[in-house]
């Protein structure tokens, strides 16, 4: 009973896998990290040779090679660094992302013809690959998705081949490792970020969405266009955005300002006023005019008692009188004792 249930979950297991190994049945890979080399249309080790009025997007760089010719005719809409630190740096991050696409596991084998395949987000291993009409590549919905193609030896296009896209595809986060060097045909509408050990040559009006970088050698162009790859966003981003941003602003702003204005000013203003002039001008003023005039006049001018003392004021002036008289006798009496007491001898 055991070997028999051996077997069928042995089968189980052969079955699931051969599922899942199918075209894009990997689990879904991350994205290579470029670092600066993400800036480069053209990324060379020797030299950078262009014919034609080409078209790069994006800055150009060789190093440790110094040279780069055909521009003009040829635009470049970046800037151009020649055996550089800037080329240098960017060239250090292109071999790590080689490295990094190179190793990615697990993943499948894929036939050399790439033409008429319709592949899914993955990593896929190729001899030597070959495209030759068009290769479509589908990411179930999904604008983050990732292919990588391992390629161990070189990678070359027929004329007027391509590679397109459906359901949301981004050219951002297709890589091309190519193991040697890589062609791309006349007139081709190629894709994604070529990663070249060697050296990439773009035939006579062959467009490209990417970057062509290669580490060693040279990259040639013909009247070529390479546009910089557009990333497509998930659904999730813009929603985090919007929403943060309106609540934040509205709710401070209109709280604050109305509530603190109002309340200060009025409370303050109108209770200082009122009570304090109020307050001196009748408590001041009544109290000290009032109370010095009346007191000081009146005691000055008492000589009219007489007259508000009715029968008391004819009894006093008889009193008065017979005081007088004495004072004045006993005074001339005195005068006169004087007198006599000086004349004696």
């Amino acid at each position: 009973m055991l070997p028999a249930l051996a077997a069928v979950t042995a089968a189980v297991a052969a079955v699931a896998v051969l599922i899942l190994s199918g075209t894009g049945a990997s689990a879904q890979p991350a994205p290579v990290g470029l670092g600066t080399a993400a800036n480069f249309s053209v990324l060379a080790g020797s030299t950078v040779t262009n014919t034609g009025p080409s078209f790069l997007a994006q800055d150009l760089g060789v190093h440790p090679g110094n040279t780069a010719t055909g521009f003009p005719p040829g635009i470049v809409a970046g800037e151009i660094h020649l055996a550089d630190a800037v080329a240098l740096q960017a060239k250090n991050d292109l071999t790590t992302a080689y490295n990094d696409a190179a190793g990615r596991t697990p993943f499948t084998n894929l036939p050399a013809e790439l033409g008429g395949s319709t592949l899914t987000p993955g990593v896929y291993r190729i001899g030597a690959a070959q495209l030759t009409g068009t290769l479509t590549l589908n990411s179930q919905g999904n604008p983050a998705a990732v292919f990588i193609f391992q390629i161990d030896s070189t990678l070359i296009t027929a004329s007027n081949s391509s590679v397109v896209f459906i359901n949301g595809a981004s050219p951002c986060n297709v890589y091309w490792q190519v193991g040697s060097s890589a062609t791309i045909g006349t007139g081709t509408r190629f894709v994604g970020n070529i990663l070249a050990q060697t050296s990439i040559t773009m035939n006579t009006g062959a467009t490209l969405q990417g970057r062509a970088l290669a580490q060693t050698g040279a990259v040639t162009l013909d009247t070529n266009t390479i546009n910089a790859p557009v990333c497509l966003q998930p659904t999730g981003t813009p929603t985090t955005t919007p929403t943060a941003t309106p609540t934040a602003t509205p709710t401070a702003t209109p709280t604050a300002t109305p509530t603190a204005t109002p309340t200060a000013t009025p409370t303050a203003t109108p209770t200082a006023t009122p009570t304090a002039t109020p307050t001196a001008t009748s408590t001041g003023a009544p109290t000290g005019q009032p109370t010095g005039a009346p007191t000081a006049s009146p005691t000055s001018t008492r000589t009219e008692l007489p007259v508000t003392g009715g029968s008391s004021g004819s009894t006093l002036v008889p009193i008065l009188t017979s005081i007088g008289s004495i004072a004045v006798a006993t005074g001339t009496a005195l005068l006169l004792s004087y007198r006599r007491r000086t004349s004696q001898p």
